[in-house]
């Protein structure tokens, strides 16, 4: 089993932009005789999970997701790409027809591991989320903390043709433990509700 996950900490990488993380002690076991903690982050920290919401006004948001989409088959394929994953790319990386989740393992996994913000992280381009859309694929997720790079020329498309169609976005995660493989996702999102996205805890089971 590997826990593709990021942890949830203060001074974590987050989007530009993004709120930071913080953990503030509230009460504590020697002055209260019990801990409780105010935690603040963004809908978007670490690993979570993006639904229409986030691109489309008036889409399905978190809580709206089916949790069949991120529950079952996966794949997970790497590839060495330092700028996009194309059609031609994934059409190359012989993933099994009928396949619904896809995970791309890519080198930005590495910049977890350095403080701040990169924007050189590698993201799928919008043939490739087309592509992803004729195989019939339900889920789609990335390490770093986004699917399509922003500096892409293309105005986020990549975001609007998955999230359009349905399609669930994982990202942010951590993968360079795992292997090639078929594995079981197990993708729960906070049910947070009304939700432009949600951090998850994404865990993959190998199938024997």
């Amino acid at each position: 089993m590997y826990d593709i996950s990021v942890p949830i900490r203060p001074g974590m990488t987050v989007w530009g932009d993004e709120v930071p993380v913080e953990v503030s002690p509230i009460l504590t076991v020697a002055s209260d005789g019990a801990a409780v903690s105010r935690l603040v982050l963004g809908t978007h920290t670490g690993t979570h999970v993006d639904p229409p919401a986030h691109f489309i006004e008036g889409g399905a948001a978190a809580h709206e997701l089916p949790l069949e989409a991120m529950l079952g088959r996966c794949v997970v394929r790497r590839f060495d790409e330092q700028f996009e994953i194309t059609a031609t790319r994934l059409e190359g990386a012989d993933i099994p027809l009928g396949t619904e989740r896809l995970l791309l393992a890519t080198p930005s996994a590495a910049l977890w591991d350095e403080p701040g913000f990169h924007t050189n992280y590698t993201g799928l381009s919008p043939d490739g989320a087309e592509w992803c859309l004729t195989r019939g694929i339900r889920l789609v997720g990335i390490d770093y903390l986004s699917i399509e790079r922003v500096d892409s020329p293309t105005a986020w498309k990549t975001h609007l043709t998955l999230l359009s169609a349905g399609v669930v976005i994982l990202e942010g995660l951590d993968m360079r433990a795992v292997p090639e493989g078929d594995y079981f996702l197990l993708c729960l999102p906070l049910l947070l509700y009304g939700g432009d996205g949600a951090p998850a805890r994404a865990v993959l089971q190998s199938i024997v």
